[in-house]
């Protein structure tokens, strides 16, 4: 009975959050490199003084609504979120094929890369509502690979989230740049991620003593966050909806030890 009871209340409490929230959004231009880029800012507009900032980074499919719905959903536990655009113009495509492309196109100049990061962070950090003391990062696919870009150049973040990334290893110099808490999701049954690579990648964290925590999910596969990644027909891509949780769940984790707040 009592269990009963702290659910209804833990529901109602919940509920008349979501009532107070009042998640707005707009469409944001700003430039890099010659590049015009569109990203969406989410934010509550119900909620008073400034607040943690979240940079949003898309998948290789590009600025797409589930990046910005991810995005809104920050908003909604008060935060501050900015899903960027990797590619420039809000550019995206719904083909496996012409994402590759787009997404290698960016990889092939880190520098470029990192800079277009560094673009949409300050875009987020100028936000009159964000405290620029208090940023984070996250990124799903070739975004958590671009969140850890942005780490490896030493910008000011309390924290960086990624979800089934590519992992690409910092040499010495980028490991010991690192000011945020890393969280890594990972999944277990990643086949695009080969293991040789993860445990590289661990080991430059581990020489340059990175605070870091890497998260194995069970039985899931790359884009295991996406709930409609089945119908893409894509074979190593799928959804799990466990994983999908409690990775969420461990992000919030997370942001509540950096920014000292309890959502």
């Amino acid at each position: 009975m009592w269990r009963n009871g702290l659910l209804a209340v833990a529901m109602i409490a919940a509920s008349a959050v979501a009532a107070r929230a009042e998640v707005k959004t707009r469409t944001i231009s700003y430039e890099y490199g010659g590049v015009t880029f569109k990203g969406h800012l989410a934010w509550d507009a119900a909620a008073e003084g400034k607040r943690p900032g979240v940079l949003v980074v898309h998948e290789w499919w590009g600025l797409n609504d589930y990046a910005r719905k991810r995005a809104e959903q920050l908003a909604g536990l008060g935060y501050v979120a900015f899903a960027c655009d990797m590619y420039g113009e809000g550019k995206h495509t719904e083909h496996p094929n012409e994402a590759g492309q787009f997404a290698g196109e960016v990889r092939k100049n880190v520098k470029v890369w990192q800079g277009r990061a560094q673009a949409a962070l300050k875009v987020l950090t100028e936000q009159p509502q964000v405290d620029a003391d208090k940023l984070a990062a996250i990124g799903y696919c070739f975004g958590g690979s671009t969140a850890l870009q942005l780490a490896y150049t030493g910008a000011d973040l309390k924290a960086v989230v990624t979800f089934h990334a590519a992992l690409p290893v910092p040499d010495a110099e980028q490991s010991k740049a690192i000011k945020a808490k890393l969280l890594i999701c990972h999944g277990a049954a990643d086949r695009f991620i080969p293991e040789e690579t993860a445990a590289k990648f661990r080991a430059a964290l581990e020489e340059a003593k990175v605070d870091y925590a890497m998260v194995y999910l069970g039985n899931a596969k790359h884009s295991f966050t996406v709930k409609d990644i089945d119908a893409k027909g894509v074979n190593g891509l799928a959804y799990n909806a466990e994983a999908d949780r409690r990775s969420w769940q461990y992000m919030r984790l997370l942001f509540n030890e950096v920014f000292g707040e309890k959502k």
